[in-house]
Formats: structure tokens, sequence, C-alpha cells
């Protein structure tokens, strides 16, 4: 009988033709789920491999509607059917997951489960404690505004010249060497985005207020709080963020502004204004009038060069890149009407990494494709992995995945560069490194302040935002523009949607420094410590994730200045 499955089988649970997009025929599923007999530890480890299964059908569906979304913010057939799902399945799946989790957790039989399952327990038994059904629809509002905003963002074009170009296209002309056409292009997009920037501050406003009642309603004093608990940062405190943050304004903000002063002098410039250096990469023009670097003319040109450089690196990465592009999961090119970013998305049915980007040609494109592909390679890594739980691994080891590639690449850059412009574009990454740390250290702190004071009102925020700036920023001068530095926060899209996620990117910087430093002395081990890592997706802890591959997790001032004294020693390498 149905309700008496216990399954060894290695065959389907979810009938051919299921439509994941309909709650009357995931119910089917979910129902058989909750009534089925449990009589021991084997009857719980097969409902856990068929709910697996059935959230890989589910999960696919709503990355697929996420992605046609983000391809074409303009059409609204595609908005909607994304909402649609967002309001009728993410719902009732939330409902259904917490029941299920219960009944697991709650079962005699638990304490019979082989030490496989003890990661998804303690998520399970995390997930019960926080879940509150009156949050379901606060999650659909927030959802709906957040696609808002991303629909805003997306829509976004500038007359510059005569001609019509996406803010991704824009960053071409911020690198020029004439100051006059960076001034124009940065007033330009800046005037832009101040168009929007009143509805952007409302979306915001109610973003926070959705937040903070889905955080009391759940029992804890602030968002902040809650996020930990909900993003299972299990191995670390806000007090070791906050410790990372002090770390960052002692070893890498002199070190920044310092870059910005040979910069300033190097120019010949009486100050830096806005249109001279980008604060979060550290990109701006040649200090010895070179142009600009142009590492592609097409995204074909970058991908045929990666094959290559992949395959340099070593017959595996470059298979599994191969694989990418012969599966046609790639959307690149910049376009009127595309989300701004880029991200990968891993589809988990079919076990497909699906690449998002807005490439325009530059050092910083072909930066963020590498990123892109460190993550698919993670996902391709740990796909073997058996339950969905187990492949879906924490975000702090994701990026250590994505950042390493970006600093393991480095020496196969050549496919795209001849010998000068090569060290160039390696100097120019190292820099945007040391920038880059600073800039996630004001995105951190501006949401542990944000969470924290919830009813603040936004000349308060403007306030905040500032000081936090001045904090980890450039010195510089704004001008007429500050008004644009007051709302600046705007142009980072994860306060909107994923709100805390950003230090991740820290902590992750630092994994990928220490396997960068690995492989400077042993690009064998590099590798094999990068794919020792990944392989385990969620099989095991953050620390033990770290430790697999060789490296240390940590936040502190001493760990942090180790790693930047060689960035500095492969920097004078370079000069």
């Amino acid at each position: 009988m149905a309700n008496e499955r216990v399954t060894e089988n290695t065959g389907s649970y979810v009938n051919d033709g299921f439509d994941p997009g309909s709650w009357k025929e995931i119910e089917t599923y979910t129902e058989e789920l909750l009534n089925r007999k449990i009589s021991c530890s084997k009857c719980i480890e097969g409902i856990i491999r068929d709910a697996s299964e059935l959230s890989e059908h589910i999960s696919e569906k709503g990355a697929l509607l996420y992605i046609g979304m983000t391809c074409d913010t303009e059409s609204e057939e595609k908005k909607s059917s994304f909402l649609d799902f967002v309001e009728n399945v993410r719902p009732k799946l939330s409902e259904f997951s917490d029941s299920l989790n219960r009944r697991i957790v709650g079962h005699v039989a638990i304490k019979d489960m082989p030490e496989r399952y003890d990661l998804m327990i303690r998520s399970m038994e995390n997930d019960i404690e926080i879940f509150r059904k009156e949050n379901i629809p606060l999650s659909v509002e927030q959802t709906k505004l957040v696609t808002e905003a991303q629909a805003i963002n997306g829509a976004m074009s500038v007359e510059y010249n005569g001609e019509e170009y996406t803010i991704p296209e824009m960053r071409a002309f911020l690198e020029s060497n004439d100051r006059a056409v960076r001034e124009g292009a940065w007033k330009a997009v800046a005037d832009r985005r101040i168009e929007d920037e009143e509805r952007l501050s409302e979306i915001f406003d109610e973003l926070i207020a959705i937040r903070n009642k889905i955080a009391l309603n759940a029992g804890f004093d602030t968002y902040t709080d809650y996020m930990f608990r909900a993003m299972e940062r299990f191995d670390y405190t806000k007090e070791d963020c906050l410790e990372f943050h002090d770390a960052i304004e002692s070893v890498c903000v002199p070190l920044m502004r310092e870059i910005n002063s040979r910069r300033e002098e190097s120019l010949g410039l009486g100050g830096l204004r806005p249109w001279d250096v980008n604060e979060k990469t550290g990109v701006g023009p040649d200090l010895e009038g070179r142009a600009p670097l142009k590492p592609f003319s097409d995204v074909k040109e970058m991908v045929d060069k990666l094959s290559i450089l992949f395959h340099k690196m070593s017959l595996d990465l470059g298979e599994k890149f191969d694989m990418l592009v012969e599966m046609d999961t790639l959307d690149l090119d910049t376009r009127k009407g595309k989300a701004p970013g880029g991200y990968q998305y891993y589809l988990q049915k079919s076990r497909v990494p699906f690449i998002f980007m807005n490439a325009a040609g530059l050092q910083g494109d072909l930066e963020t494709m590498i990123h892109e592909a460190g993550h698919a390679f993670h996902s391709m890594y740990c796909g073997h992995l058996e339950l969905i739980g187990e492949r879906s691994y924490p975000i702090e080891f994701a990026e250590v995945a994505s950042m390493s590639m970006e600093l393991m690449t480095q020496e196969q850059w050549g496919e795209f560069y001849g010998p000068e412009e090569v060290n160039r574009a390696r100097l120019g990454h190292l820099e945007g490194v040391i920038f880059l740390l600073p800039w996630i250290a004001t995105i951190d702190s501006f949401q542990h302040w944000i969470y924290s004071n919830p009813e603040h009102t936004r000349e308060e925020r403007k306030f905040a935002w500032n000081a936090i700036r001045d904090r980890f920023g450039s010195n510089m001068d704004w001008g007429d523009y500050k008004i644009h530095r007051d709302t600046s926060w705007q142009q980072q899209g994860h306060l909107f949607g994923v709100p805390f996620y950003y230090v991740e990117y820290g902590i992750a910087q630092l994994g990928a420094l220490q396997l960068w430093r690995t492989q400077r002395k042993d690009p064998g081990k590099a590798l094999s410590d990068y794919s020792n890592g990944m392989t385990l997706g969620n099989t095991k802890t953050l620390p033990e994730l770290f430790s697999a591959a060789d490296i240390e997790l940590g936040f502190g001032e001493e760990h942090l200045s180790s790693l930047i004294k060689e960035v500095r020693v492969a920097m004078a390498e370079l000069d």
C-alpha cells in the first residue's frame, strides 16, 4: 500500500509528465509523504529520498521561471508566471516542508539515522524552530517587491552621445583616459538612476518593515538575529563579522587609499571624483594613458578562449567548461530589459548549471564569467551526490569556488592579452581584491545598522550610510553630486534581493586567497585542494569544508594581514 512505502529502489518516485508548477499535482505527492507509515529509520530514509526527488522537480521549475523573468524583465507573461509560482506554490510548499520536518524529527526512529543525515537533521530542526505560518504571505510580498526592483533596474538605459546604452555598456566609458568622457558617462548614469531613486527607496522601506515583522513573528529581537539562523550561520557569529569589519578597516582601507593617492598623483588630479575610480572594483583609467583593456570583442570569442584557458589548467576543468557550452545554458550578452548583474543557477533535476551575466567586452566581464564558471564547477563537482540537501552547499564555500577560480586563472590570462597587457590585467585584479574587501565591509556594516534600527527615517539612513562610507571608502570629492552618494547603496542588488548575503564574499575571498597562495607554490596541489573541497557539497560543516581544501576559516586581523601581504608581494612582482 502507498502509506506503507519503504523503498530501496533506484527508480523514479515522480511520474513522467508531472507538472511541478501545479500545486494540485504536487499535492498528490506531499499528501503521500505526510501519510506514509514510518516504523523505522529506513522508512525515514525513504521519505527523505523521495522528498528530495520531488524537491528537485519543483526547484528546477522555480529556477526556470526566475531565469526567464530575469532574462526578459519587460515580459509581463514571464513576470506573471514567476509570481504565480511564488504566490501559489511556494507558500503551500513551505507549510508542507514544515509538516514533513516535524514528522521526521519528531519520530523516535530519528535516533537510529546514519551519520550521513546529521547536517540535514540539523537543518530540519533549525527550520522548525524559525518557521511561522504567518510569515508565508509576508515572504510572498517580499518577493513581489524584489521582482519590481529588478524590473526597474532592468529597464534602465542611457542616451549618451546620440546612442542608447544599457547600464553595463556604460562601464566602458568609465575606463576612458579622457576625464571629460568619464565625467559625462558617470553623470548620465547617475542622473538616470536618480529618476527611480524614490520608488526604490519606497520598496526598500517596505522590505525593511516586512523583514522586521518576519523576525518578530519568529521570536527574534532583530531581523539580523533571524537571518543568522535562517542562513544557518552555525559556525560564526555577529561578533565575528564585526571583528572582520575592524580587520578590513585596519589592513585594507589604508592600502586602498594609498593606491588611490598614487592614482591621483599619476593622473595629475587635484582630487579624486566619482568618475575617476570605481570604489567597489578599483577600476579606472590607466595611469600610463593606455587604452582600456579589451579582452574579447564578443561573447563567442570569450567562450572559445575560456575553453582553451581551462583546458590548459587541467583536462578536468576544460571538459567541465565545454559541457557548459554544449548544454547551451549560457545567457551572457547585455541587452535592454535584462536584469543587471550575474549569477549561476543550478538546475537540480537536470543537474545542469545555468550562467547569466551582462558582458560588454570589459576585463570585469571576463572576471565575472570566470567567477560564475567557478560556481558551475562547484555544482558539477558535487552533482554526483544523491540528495538535494547534500548538494546545497553553504554560501560561504560557494563563493570560495568562484573567487578562487578568478585568482587561479590569472596565469592563463595570456589567452586574452599580450605580455604587457596580461600583467596589467593581473595587477588590476589584485588591486580589485583590496578594493572589494572594504566594499564588502561597507555593505555588511550597513545591513547590520539597517536591521538593528528598523524604525529609522530616510534621513537617518542617509547619515548612517555616509558614515559607513567614510569609514571604509575612498577619499573622494562628490561636489554637487552628493545626493547620488546618499543613495548609492541602491546599486547593490543584494540589499534588495538577498538580505545579509554579502559578508560571504569576504569570508570566501580569504579562502580563495589561501588557495591562490598554494597555487603560487604548487599549482597541482591547489587544483587538488579545490576539487577535494568542492566535491563534498553540503556533507560537511563549513569549517570542515575549508579544512578539506587545506584552508582556514578566519576573521581576525592577523589572518587577513598575512594574506594581503601575499597580494602585495604579487603586485610588486607585476608592477
